[in-house]
């Protein structure tokens, strides 16, 4: 049974890198633009897994992994471009159960995908 992965960044090609390679392991992958979309699709669908990006429009990551909280425990990656300590704990107290730093190697992000 493959992984699904809600992969959310409000940079396209990104998005598109990621998914591409996500999928080449035979994961089934969902993607969101901004944090909204974001909110919705975790309402709405289950994952496996969440790839958070903390700068997003109408909704910062930050938002979002806190109100995933409130109704699921599906781990979160925050991968994104703020890359302060202060930023990484952050991320951690507001639910995130990983953090990875932009740029990123996508080979260390799948493994994070598979150890979670």
């Amino acid at each position: 049974m493959s992984r699904r992965v809600l992969v959310v960044d409000d940079e396209k090609l990104i998005v598109k890198g990621i998914r591409f390679s996500l999928e080449q392991d035979d994961m089934e992958v969902d993607c969101a633009y901004d944090g909204e979309e974001a909110l919705e699709k975790a309402r709405t669908k289950e994952y496996d897994m969440i790839l958070l990006d903390i700068m997003l429009p109408k909704m910062t990551g930050l938002e979002v992994c806190q109100q995933i909280r409130e109704f699921s425990s599906v781990p979160i990656i925050m991968l994104t471009a703020k890359g302060e300590d202060m930023d990484k704990i952050l991320g951690l107290e507001y639910g995130a159960d990983d953090y990875i730093t932009k740029p990123f190697n996508i080979l260390e992000v799948k493994a994070r995908i598979k150890a979670i």
